[in-house]
């Protein structure tokens, strides 16, 4: 059976995480991989979950990452990341975005917001890295960058020349935002 490499991307809507799962998906076909995705939106014109699933190989037969099978966590926010844990390999990595972005019961004060959740995500995961991604978008020169960013950070756990992922990012990203874009993914890489 040929090897199958999971992301599973997961934050809040509004944060560019569908773009970011089209450029990796880009990137890995552009590596000569078959690549499946899967979307789930939820709530997200709202502020609600979204999640992505790209699974990667030789040969991939479904979209779906079982639980417990993703080998790598792109969380877009703390809590979101925290949240799908579950359905990393016990031998899995993470990229984080140190953000906390409140839902709705937070922000209503009905519940409170975890303490330490940037901790509790690095315990539990040997290979973890958490990125400032809004201080390096805003570095870059716009703060909606964050994705790119994070997508630079991500790039330093798969095998792929930065060269596809410079291709990717100008295939997907309209010409008037590329050049911040470029500069988001190389600060994020940098990591």
């Amino acid at each position: 059976m040929a090897s199958v490499t999971n992301v599973l991307l997961a934050g809040v809507g509004g944060q560019g995480i569908l773009l970011a799962s089209e450029v990796l998906s880009e990137v890995l076909m552009l590596a000569g991989y078959d690549v499946k995705k899967n979307e789930i939106h939820g709530m997200s014109q709202r502020g609600g979950s979204v999640t992505s699933h790209v699974r990667f190989g030789e040969k991939v037969n479904s979209p779906i990452i079982p639980e417990g099978e993703a080998d790598i966590l792109f969380g877009f926010e703390l809590l979101e990341t925290y949240r799908y844990l579950p359905l990393l390999k016990s031998n899995g990595k993470i990229v984080v975005n140190r953000l906390r972005i409140m839902p709705p019961a937070v922000a209503t004060g009905l519940e409170r917001y975890p303490e330490q959740l940037e901790d509790l995500i690095v315990d539990a995961v040997d290979e973890s890295l958490v990125v400032d991604g809004l201080d390096l978008a805003i570095k870059a020169g716009n703060p909606r960058t964050v994705n790119t960013v994070l997508l630079g950070a991500l790039s330093n756990m798969l095998d792929i020349e930065e060269e596809l992922w410079q291709q990717a990012l100008t295939k997907m990203v309209p010409s008037k935002f590329l050049a911040e874009n470029i500069k988001a993914f190389e600060l994020g890489r940098a990591q």
